[in-house]
């Protein structure tokens, strides 16, 4: 795992703790997008012309990587982009179960609508807040991040299987932003019915591209009334009205858009049961040394399982340490967030509840 670090020049210069913000990008990643913008300097309407089949071959590469269907994978510049047509195409008044506190980028364009919506709380009984939510208010849809942008609390994937089981008509909406790319995911065997994602972050995509995957029904209750141009031509937009080509009614920029594939080529060549496996250990090394130093809230010691991302106790002036000992996190929710990937190490770990204890001295 050590070797893959060289594709990334960031983690010789500091220790980075900040994924959940911007996933860093790779040197193949980054040699790509150099490659293709040299071939639009010097072909023009050539290149987009070479790169006819790209959308489809992004496409392919998602649906090979998440067990989904490429005539059902949707391509856009970012969640939020995507996310804003999903809603658009759905009924006024349409009941939404939303969490209390969740990712802006989904709670805020959902309350900016006609929607009758309720809410259930982010805590240590989160999948049993949903349940109770569930049972209460009868939504027609649930949207939520599967991982919490805040504490890093992470949905339980078989409780969603298990909620879908019960109630195959709810209409469940995932954000996979702080989630893809950390582990292995088979969409069609998921509670999932549409999963959303940036590809920043965790898949180290680079800025300006995302993904929704749908299944079959999902085209059944969602209606979105964008159009354009692009929305019916390339493989797997051909049929008239098809959902994927309301997402995508103009020009994608080739560059972001096939980042997503090449990130996908390096994650599968370093193996992703082994990325899964180490994101695992630092996860649970990180959560133990944070629980001894009592840097983390009671919501979070107890869960049986965390995602790599955890908000710990710490003021301004420990953030303003951390960040000139060369240690990059963000602040969010009143403490300092640090997020573990595949390219960060155990030793990382160690020097960083180091500093901490060199703080507090």
């Amino acid at each position: 795992m050590k070797n893959f670090r060289n594709q990334f020049p960031v983690t010789s210069q500091y220790i980075y703790l900040n994924t959940a913000a911007t996933g860093l990008l790779s040197e193949d990643v980054f040699d790509y997008r150099q490659d293709q913008n040299l071939d639009f300097l010097t072909q023009a309407s050539m290149f987009r012309d070479h790169k006819a089949n790209l959308l489809a071959e992004v496409r392919e590469a998602l649906a090979s990587f998440y067990h989904a269907d490429a005539n059902k994978i949707a391509l856009t510049p970012s969640f939020s982009y995507g996310f804003n047509i999903l809603l658009d195409g759905l009924a006024k008044n349409t009941k939404v179960l939303l969490l209390e506190g969740d990712y802006p980028s989904i709670n805020l364009p959902v309350e900016a609508r006609d929607f009758d919506i309720v809410y259930a709380a982010i805590n240590e009984n989160l999948e049993e807040n949903i349940k109770k939510a569930v049972e209460k208010y009868q939504p027609e849809i649930f949207v939520f991040s599967v991982v919490q942008y805040v504490s890093g609390i992470k949905i339980d994937l078989d409780f969603l299987k298990e909620l879908k089981e019960n109630y195959p008509e709810l209409l469940i909406v995932g954000d996979g932003t702080q989630y893809c790319g950390t582990e292995t995911f088979n969409f069609k065997e998921s509670g999932i019915d549409i999963l959303g994602a940036s590809a920043y972050k965790w898949l180290n995509a680079g800025f300006g591209n995302a993904f929704f995957l749908f299944k079959d029904h999902a085209a059944e209750k969602i209606y979105p009334k964008t159009i354009g141009f692009g929305s019916n031509i390339g493989k797997y937009k051909q049929t008239e009205n098809a959902l994927i080509g309301k997402f995508e009614p103009g020009h994608l920029d080739t560059s972001n858009i096939g980042s997503i594939k090449q990130a996908i080529l390096l994650q599968e060549k370093i193996g992703v049961e082994l990325i899964e496996e180490q994101v695992k250990k630092l996860s649970v090394k990180a959560k133990k040394a944070f629980e001894k130093l009592n840097l983390l809230a009671p919501d979070v010691v107890n869960r049986k399982t965390h995602s790599s991302l955890f908000n710990i106790k710490g003021s301004d002036e420990l953030f303003i340490f951390l960040t000139n000992k060369g240690v990059i996190c963000s602040q969010r929710g009143g403490g300092i967030r640090v997020s573990f990937h595949y390219y960060n190490t155990e030793d990382e770990i160690e020097k960083l509840i180091t500093l901490i204890k060199n703080f507090s001295k």
